[in-house]
């Protein structure tokens, strides 16, 4: 792991990204404290959460809407 000053890393970023292409790690500092940290792209081929299919839940008995449906019948009877 390298640490860079932001300033350096302005001036180098070519050369710095090429370090973190061959698998360097940089953590970018600004004052002293760091504020970035650039890591090597992974090479295998991530799919977004959100278009992974959902978890399919099943409960067995009754279903609700048929639970409240009858709920409703029995309150318009009284």
């Amino acid at each position: 792991m390298k640490n860079i000053s932001f300033t350096e890393f302005r001036k180098k970023a070519s050369s710095i990204l090429n370090d973190v292409e061959n698998g360097e790690i940089v953590v970018v500092l600004r004052h002293g404290k760091p504020i970035a940290e650039i890591i090597p792209a992974s090479s295998e081929i991530s799919v977004p959460s959100w278009k992974k299919p959902g978890l399919k839940l099943s409960v067995k008995g009754a279903k609700l809407s048929a639970a409240i449906l009858e709920e409703r019948e029995c309150e318009s009877v009284l």
